[in-house]
């Protein structure tokens, strides 16, 4: 059985607060490369929220990517050294293939990218010559309009009549090390989402422009995360699904601070498989 949206906020929960974009007359942007110090790499407007954000440990096997929009899996890696290409390669690949395959029935999984995120405290992501940073401010990876960029992007000549079918766009997320304190990953139930909540926003690169969701504040929003994930626990989140027939299509998410982490904590240390998901029907 689903969980019901409206027993979420019987579950434990910490107060965090999260980064909501405030409602703009032109479209956000963020440039993803350093300009000239006269010119600002964003026109975003934040809205900083504290919210409840449950903990979704007691209902975990009632969660779903085409519910909630979002899974917690128990899936033990045989990775040795994440940061190891050619291991990730090798090992991590074939092994978020087969847990993706199984987890959404899909026929195919393509992974085309994966992101090592490490804490540097007080540096914003995307800083040059800094690792990856967890990113603070509310999104979804992908839009209507980015969706199916991506597979033209990735699959070439096979893009168009793989679009004839039902493609989905599913993150797999994992600490490097754990128990994870630092930054975890408040989850926002799809369900939630009203229409218009989502908001388009460029990301402009030197070669090329993308976009992603950007959320927009509204108080039917149920927000939840696995506290102390472990190196064999992975969030599957799903950034895109192309049917329209009720089930989860978008699910925005971001880091945040738990209240309840320890002063004395790991830096947090992640690793995300962006993959391409396609169906027979």
């Amino acid at each position: 059985m689903p969980l019901d949206i409206a027993s979420i906020t019987s579950l434990p929960a910490v107060t965090g607060e999260v980064v909501y974009l405030a409602r703009m007359a032109e479209k956000p942007h963020t440039y993803t490369y350093e300009l000239p110090p006269d010119q600002p790499r964003s026109n975003i407007i934040e809205d900083k929220r504290t919210v409840a954000i449950h903990d979704m440990r007691p209902v975990a096997g009632t969660l779903s990517l085409d519910v909630e929009g979002f899974q917690l899996l128990t899936a033990p890696t045989a990775t040795v050294d994440m940061y190891d290409e050619d291991e990730l390669r090798h090992v991590t690949y074939p092994e978020t293939q087969r847990i993706i395959a199984e987890a959404t029935g899909a026929s195919r999984v393509v992974i085309f990218d994966h992101t090592i995120r490490r804490r540097h405290w007080g540096v914003e992501d995307r800083t040059p010559g800094i690792p990856r940073q967890p990113v603070t401010r509310i999104h979804g990876d992908y839009t209507e309009v980015s969706g199916p960029q991506r597979v033209r992007d990735v699959m070439g000549e096979e893009a168009e009549a793989l679009l004839g079918k039902r493609f989905a766009i599913v993150n797999l997320w994992r600490p490097i090390r754990g128990p994870l304190q630092d930054s975890p990953l408040a989850l926002c139930d799809a369900r939630t989402i009203a229409p218009g909540d989502l908001v388009g926003q460029d990301l402009i690169y030197r070669d090329r422009v993308g976009e992603i969701y950007c959320l927009t504040h509204n108080p039917a929003h149920r927000w939840l995360y696995a506290p102390d994930m472990s190196r064999d626990e992975v969030l599957l989140l799903k950034c895109y699904d192309s049917l329209r027939d009720g089930r989860a299509r978008f699910m925005p998410h971001t880091s945040f601070q738990d209240p309840n982490a320890p002063a004395e904590m790991n830096p947090r240390e992640s690793i995300e498989l962006r993959t391409l998901v396609f169906f027979d029907a």
